[in-house]
């Protein structure tokens, strides 16, 4: 890998972003001339997570990755985008494995998952069953290095402490703790994310009344837990259960009652919103008590489907952070039939990529 100066200066950083920008700018055009409210990322030591496959080569192993259409990894050295405690952990660990042999013997991958509030959860990958001797090494191996260790095989997940770090981001004055699983999706860039709350919390302020909010792909209450605060109630939907267990873990960690999450796709609550099906897991929920003006919705890449997409234009408001350009555009080009946009930002959530993390925020037309 590339580490040079030049590489990672501020003027190719300032270069890849305007390129995306033109990009999204152009395509945006299609609907209209919006000004856009630009987020900035660290150019380096911003990404809180990371996956590595391991190379072993000369009775060695190396962290390695794949460029896209090779088979064999190279091996790297240095991970100048990692976040300083992935870049600070990469080599004593490294070491502390090659040093000994039940730990690197059939080692395939290493993930890192860490939080800016100073917690390192690593998992080992391998192809071979783990015992207690593996778990013995292990276990002095996390005591060295003062971080959480995790193994994983075919159909074995061994955890030593836990599977999870606790992030803090501070949102507008407030500090906001966060559950994050090494399963579950979670941000990658702390840094931008917390401008991605700031700036959807600010979107809601503007509007905060007693009505209540709809929020669709909710994953772990990242934004659910800010966004809370400014609407009487909030029913969340998500479909992964290691996600849903956490959105309730973080809710009482932020002293959140007002939020009724339940593990249902967007199709699913769109049907159940239309009266096409009762749902077992909506039995306790009383959809008839919500008054709904808001939606929020964070798609895949693929972005809203035809059922959601109708089933968003129903509401006064329509926040949409989206992490593929090309399908926003698309959703947009039926959501402004009814709906105007009101602001759009763009979040630099990957740099050095080609992908950009965008926002918008509708209102209903007059």
């Amino acid at each position: 890998m590339n580490t040079s100066n030049d590489l990672y200066s501020d003027k190719n950083y300032q270069l890849q972003l305007d390129n995306k920008l033109n990009r999204f700018k152009r395509d945006l055009s299609q609907l209209g001339d919006y000004s856009i409210e630009v987020h900035q990322s660290r150019p380096l030591h911003f990404r809180m997570r990371a996956e590595f496959r391991i190379w072993h080569e000369s009775g060695s192993a190396h962290y390695a990755m794949n460029r896209p259409g090779e088979k064999k990894p190279y091996i790297i050295d240095s991970f100048p985008i990692g976040g300083p405690l992935i870049t600070e952990m990469m080599t004593p660990l490294l070491k502390a494995v090659n040093e000994n042999e039940l730990l690197s013997k059939r080692l395939f991958s290493i993930e890192f998952l860490t939080t800016e509030s100073g917690e390192t959860l690593v998992t080992l990958i391998y192809h071979k069953p783990l015992n207690e001797e593996w778990e013995k090494e292990a276990r002095e191996l996390q005591a060295d290095l003062s971080i959480y260790i995790i193994g994983r095989s075919r159909k074995q997940k061994c955890v030593l402490s836990q599977d999870f770090v606790t992030e803090g981001l501070t949102v507008d004055g407030r500090l906001y703790h966060y559950q994050q699983v090494e399963s579950g999706f979670t941000q990658p860039n702390a840094y931008i994310n917390s401008k991605m709350l700031e700036w959807s919390s600010r979107c809601c302020a503007d509007y905060a009344d007693q009505s209540d909010l709809l929020e669709l792909y909710c994953g772990n209450g990242n934004f659910t837990a800010v966004l809370a605060q400014h609407f009487k109630k909030v029913l969340a939907t998500e479909v992964s259960k290691v996600s849903v267990a956490s959105a309730k873990t973080n809710f009482d960690l932020n002293g959140i009652d007002n939020v009724t999450v339940v593990r249902l796709s967007s199709e699913e609550i769109t049907q159940a919103l239309n009266g096409d099906r009762p749902f077992r897991r909506l039995k306790d929920v009383a959809l008839d008590a919500f008054n709904f003006s808001t939606v929020f919705v964070d798609p895949p890449r693929a972005g809203l489907d035809q059922g959601t997409e109708a089933l968003s234009a129903r509401f006064d408001r329509i926040l949409y952070i989206s992490c593929n350009p090309l399908s926003l555009i698309k959703n947009l080009s039926e959501l402004t039939k009814t709906h105007s946009i009101e602001k759009v930002a763009a979040f630099d959530q990957f740099p050095w990529t080609d992908h950009l993390e965008t926002g918008i925020f509708l209102k209903r037309k007059a």
